[in-house]
């Protein structure tokens, strides 16, 4: 058997999580309805909002929160009111705290895949935001190193490479995003595993594209175990 590197992502690929931002911005829409605006508008500024932020404060719950709030004020305008502005900042409160809700047979195939080979988190996000999911989630004794990484592209798959010495033709990056997982890491020179997830955040699609490695495409995490 050849010991592989595998460098798996954590969001959406071992735990729920866009599933979680998409409720939360449904009871904010709910939360914005007095303002006149269709559900449909609000979704676009805060996408907007969204892009904008993300490219100067990077990503997670910190900036998702001031997203949330920056489109209510332009939308509101003058029917802006504190009380609103608690509730937002409420429900993001309640998002950064909720539990992983780990997917299905992500712990059993993690056990079965650390005792063949040597398993990386790469996850991208606030550092202390995302070490904190990772703790909550019981998994990271699988792993040989946690990488909490602000961008996902090839720039930081070629230091990964380097820093943990991974030999290209034996190093696979598996996620659900083709955007972030999937094509920086073949464009790296890696392989990758593509595990679709229903409801993966629409930041993160894009069409998959080809490089020198092999690429896998699973419906399901635990089928990892069939090729590794």
């Amino acid at each position: 058997m050849r010991r592989e590197t595998l460098l798996i992502d954590a969001d959406d690929t071992l735990w729920e999580n866009n599933v979680f931002f998409e409720q939360t911005i449904d009871t904010y829409v709910e939360m914005l309805e007095p303002v006149g605006f269709t559900s449909e508008y609000i979704r676009r500024i805060l996408n907007e909002t969204e892009k904008r932020n993300i490219r100067q404060h990077g990503y997670g719950v910190h900036c998702f929160r001031r997203s949330l709030e920056e489109t209510y004020l332009k939308l509101a305008g003058n029917m802006a009111r504190k009380e609103v502005l608690l509730e937002i900042s409420m429900c993001a409160d309640v998002l950064e705290h909720t539990p992983p809700r780990i997917l299905e047979g992500v712990p059993e195939t993690l056990a079965y895949l650390a005792g063949r080979h040597r398993l990386i988190l790469c996850t991208k996000g606030q550092p202390a935001e995302q070490a904190a999911k990772v703790a909550r989630s019981g998994l990271q004794p699988r792993f040989e190193a946690i990488e909490i990484v602000q961008e996902k592209d090839v720039i930081t798959y070629l230091r990964l490479v380097r820093q943990h010495r991974v030999v290209k033709s034996h190093g696979w990056m598996i996620g659900n995003s083709p955007r972030s997982d999937i094509n920086p890491a073949l464009a790296a020179g890696l392989n990758a595993v593509f595990i679709p997830h229903a409801r993966t955040w629409h930041f993160e699609h894009a069409e998959l594209s080809s490089g020198p490695g092999a690429l896998l495409v699973l419906p399901r995490f635990t089928q990892l175990r069939e090729h590794f």
